[in-house]
């Protein structure tokens, strides 16, 4: 069984959510830990229900999954325990000892801190609550009363599992463009997104990973300040059905054409070995709901072909809709 790890190739939005939920009920997963935080939500439709997930990870949808939080995430324990009770978890979440805490002071300093005005932060308090942790002075879940029945070696049990053979996904947030070392500095995020960084925060040795699975939007967004190429008015971003509302926090989403040259530094910074491609049925509506590469356009055929030639790794999962298993799934 492999180790897979799953990394947003641009400014996040890509549909993580959707990859992991579908991957979580095909593959069976045993086992998913989320890393990041509180500032990444991730959004899964399953049976007509809409979860915005910012805590609890996205494998949620298969009811034997062992779900972890990362002793590298920062916790916000109000959102945490309260996607607890929508997501029905209780007896099967667990947060690292040593996974940081997100307090009200650190959201206050977010909002009013006159060096991250324009930058396009979410207002979470994660970037101060990483500033804390860095200065040693950090809140830990270990330290947290109504953390107390969740608490784990997330690392420990991460690795016995891969150890044991079973199924395993790690759980990245946001893309790779808000990385804070590879990404469009300084309107980046308060950490690494990178593939290595996932791995790090889950405490998983790169050599326990099998597979790192990059996924795209068949369109780039991105909220908040910051570049982004060839970027479309909001009037033509409406007209072609691109235009997006982030499910985190309400913003609007940027967007722009598929950017190959950012997909090929994507794949190159995650040593990503497969990639998956969501909302190809905005693109192409005739795509809606299909399941097999044979149904699908022509048109939609050379844009998946012309991915796969330009960034030198297989599509094998293409999203045709909002549901977690509106999948296309490609591998062998």
């Amino acid at each position: 069984m492999p180790c897979t790890v799953v990394t947003g190739a641009f400014w996040g939005d890509e549909g993580k959510g959707k990859t992991i939920s579908y991957l979580a009920l095909k593959d069976q997963l045993d086992v998913c830990v989320r890393t990041g935080s509180v500032n990444a939500a991730h959004t899964v439709w399953y049976q007509g229900n809409r979860y915005a997930l910012h805590m609890v990870p996205a494998a949620f949808v298969n009811e034997k999954c062992r779900l972890l939080i990362g002793a590298g995430a920062n916790v916000h324990v109000a959102k945490l325990l309260e996607e607890v009770e929508v997501t029905n978890v209780k007896n099967r979440i667990g947060i690292d000892n040593q996974a940081s805490i997100i307090e009200e002071k650190h959201s206050i300093q977010d909002k009013t801190s006159a060096h991250l005005k324009g930058i396009g932060t979410t207002g979470w308090g994660v970037g101060p609550a990483i500033e804390e942790r860095v200065r040693r002075t950090a809140k830990l879940a270990k330290d947290v009363p109504e953390l107390q029945p969740y608490l784990t070696d997330v690392a420990k049990e991460v690795n016995n599992a891969i150890d044991a053979g079973k199924n395993v996904l790690l759980e990245g947030t946001q893309g790779l463009m808000l990385s804070l070392f590879h990404g469009t500095y300084p309107y980046v995020t308060g950490r690494d997104t990178s593939a290595s960084a996932i791995c790090s925060e889950a405490g998983v040795g790169p050599t326990k990973v099998d597979n790192v699975l990059t996924v795209f939007k068949a369109f780039v967004t991105r909220v908040g300040a910051g570049p982004i190429p060839r970027e479309l008015t909001k009037e033509e971003a409406i007209k072609r059905r691109w235009f997006e509302i982030a499910a985190g926090t309400g913003r609007e989403r940027r967007s722009a054409p598929f950017n190959f040259e950012l997909a090929k530094k994507t794949v190159t910074i995650n040593g990503a070995t497969q990639a998956a491609v969501t909302k190809l049925d905005i693109l192409y509506p005739q795509c809606k709901g299909a399941k097999t590469y044979n149904e699908l356009p022509e048109g939609a055929k050379q844009f998946i072909n012309e991915i796969e030639k330009q960034i030198g790794i297989p599509v094998v999962l293409i999203g045709t809709g909002p549901e977690a298993l509106d999948v296309i799934d490609r591998r062998k």
